[in-house]
């Protein structure tokens, strides 16, 4: 199997496999595949624990050592053609740049008529994604899926920080978060005050106090939905690798609960996986991401639909 290695600081070499899965060309060649794997190794904007850029390099060597038959769809995912593109190059480039380079990718994927995936690197590579898929849906709905609301107007001087995400995604399209258990008093007060119901909250608190919170969530989105999914929004224990584990996340089957009910009652057009930092000698995180992946995309062209 063809592989490149990717070298980590002070950490492992990863070998990244040429295709997600470790599957075969005939169901990996861009032609016949349903659906398109971005890899966006970026981390310009990190502003804890580094390594997002290596987040997408792990997660598809993780993939090669999945089993590719889903014991709980009873199907093998992979026979819809899953094709992975090689690394975006935009290692150096400002956040402004690197969401327009993704904006462009993502476009002309949506153009072969398949499906997106972005992976990351750092979240703010949702903001190019969303503004593809909006061009394309204009009733479009975003579904947030992150420890944090992301919700800052700005943060160390730039709008396109991390930590500003989901108050870019408010500017082009309706946002729903779920997990969230950290914000600023300036987040908290927009939220108060001048989302203008633009961006819809449920905090892991909520979740706690609401057993019908699902049903919530995917009533609150429009018809067509882009999932962006921020790792740190699963509990520590069971993603550590991440640049700010914030503890108390939600847990591994109330994700794919949730996941699959979105994906049933709603049009699913994309999504990412985004702020996987790997750590050396831990893979249960980048596994997990890996898994992650392949689950949804089983929801999404389930043989049961």
């Amino acid at each position: 199997m063809e592989e490149n290695i990717i070298i980590m600081p002070n950490g492992p070499a990863i070998p990244q496999m040429k295709h997600f899965g470790g599957i075969d060309e005939e169901y990996a060649n861009f032609k016949k595949s349903k659906v398109v794997l971005i890899q966006v190794p970026y981390e310009k904007t990190t502003t804890y624990k580094k390594g997002t850029k290596y987040g997408p390099a792990a997660i598809i060597d993780a993939s090669g050592y999945m089993e590719l038959f889903d014991d709980e769809l009873n199907q093998e995912t992979y026979k819809i053609g899953i094709h992975t593109m090689p690394e975006l190059e935009v290692e150096n480039i400002p956040p402004e740049e690197m969401t327009e380079k993704i904006h462009d990718s993502a476009l002309e994927i949506l153009k072969s008529n398949k499906f997106p995936v972005i992976i990351g690197g750092e979240h703010t590579v949702s903001i190019g994604a969303v503004r593809a898929l909006k061009s394309v849906y204009p009733n479009l709905s975003v579904l947030h899926l992150d420890a944090h609301c992301d919700l800052r107007d700005e943060y160390f001087g730039s709008k396109y920080n991390h930590a500003c995400v989901a108050r870019r995604i408010s500017e082009i399209c309706p946002v729903v978060q779920v997990g969230t258990r950290s914000l600023s008093r300036l987040e908290k007060d927009f939220l108060a005050s001048q989302s203008n119901g633009r961006v819809k909250t449920l905090s892991v608190y909520d979740i706690l106090e609401m057993p019908m919170w699902k049903d919530t969530v995917w009533s609150s989105l429009s018809e067509n939905v882009y999932v962006t999914i921020d790792l740190d929004v699963f509990d520590p224990c069971l993603v550590p690798a991440v640049g700010t584990p914030e503890p108390g996340g939600i847990g591994w089957y109330e994700t794919l609960d949730l996941l699959r009910e979105v994906a049933r009652e709603r049009k699913i057009v994309g999504f990412d996986v985004v702020e996987l930092s790997p750590l050396k000698d831990q893979a249960a995180s980048d596994f997990l991401a890996a898994k992650l992946i392949y689950r949804f995309l089983g929801y999404i062209f389930s043989n049961k639909k």
